[in-house]
């Protein structure tokens, strides 16, 4: 019984010990990140002023900049601007240090690994930073120029946007982090895959609710009630559920065939 308490106590003392690690690496990412807050500021500008359109010529897509007069963003309350700039140095913070932070992760369940499971360390520290950072570009330049265009044209003619900088950072970031963290998907069912908790069979066979619970998770991730902005999440999500059974398909070897499984076979 007293090993069990201790085994219980050390682990509890070795997540402390990993929370301590990703709290210091996220002060070292503000700290280096805020200064650049206002840089990043313009940049997350960037979809409220541009679209993106497509061509059948190389390239075939390329961002212009939006029609009509230009969409400023304003502060309401004193602190409100100070604030924000607070928040962006904390999320670009907190995206610099992103492979510590999963590499601390790894660390923390590596102890219930088996010994041939613990080499995945590396790839899967690079692949999720990897995925994670694809789900935000892919935010970036597909998703947020469609979002935004559809919010602030849809039955506007009579209106003026006035954003302030706070609901423009929360409608953003949101959307960001949720993109980044949907596009861990294939790797999430890679690892079961290969843990044995699924198979690319029972994959396949619950596609359905698998596009049911898709659109469920997209209207909770993203930030507006809207139809047209969950489903810029969702079809990625049943894309990537696809990539995550091929993903399946490949790690998950197939048992080899007993002599009577041959035999029957020929």
């Amino acid at each position: 019984m007293s090993d069990e308490k201790m085994s219980f106590f050390s682990h509890l003392e070795e997540l402390r010990k990993r929370i301590i690690i990703c709290l210091a690496a996220i002060g070292i990412g503000f700290v280096l990140t805020f200064n650049y807050s206002e840089t990043i500021l313009r940049l997350l500008k960037r979809p409220l002023t541009t679209d993106l359109v497509f061509s059948r010529t190389y390239p075939f897509l390329r961002s212009i900049p939006r029609p009509g007069p230009p969409v400023d963003l304003i502060f309401l309350a004193p602190a409100e601007a100070f604030w924000m700039h607070m928040k962006i140095a904390f999320f670009a913070g907190l995206m610099l240090v992103l492979p510590v932070i999963l590499y601390q992760i790894w660390k923390f369940i590596a102890p219930g690994l088996l010994p041939r499971e613990k080499r995945y360390a590396l790839p899967f520290v690079v692949l999720s930073t990897v995925f994670f950072f694809c789900g935000l570009l892919f935010c970036f330049y597909f998703v947020l120029p469609f979002a935004l265009n559809f919010l602030l044209t849809y039955k506007t003619e009579n209106l003026k946007p006035m954003i302030s900088i706070g609901n423009y950072m929360d409608f953003t970031t949101k959307f960001l982090l949720g993109f980044g963290v949907v596009f861990e998907l294939p790797l999430v069912i890679g690892i079961a895959a290969k843990m044995g908790l699924v198979t690319p069979q029972w994959l396949s066979r619950n596609r359905k609710y698998a596009i049911l619970v898709n659109f469920t998770i997209a209207a909770i991730l993203t930030p507006t009630p809207d139809v047209f902005n969950q489903t810029l999440m969702a079809l990625p999500m049943c894309l990537l559920y696809e990539v995550g059974i091929l993903a399946a398909r490949i790690l998950v070897k197939k048992p080899a065939m007993t002599p009577q499984e041959a035999t029957e076979g020929v």
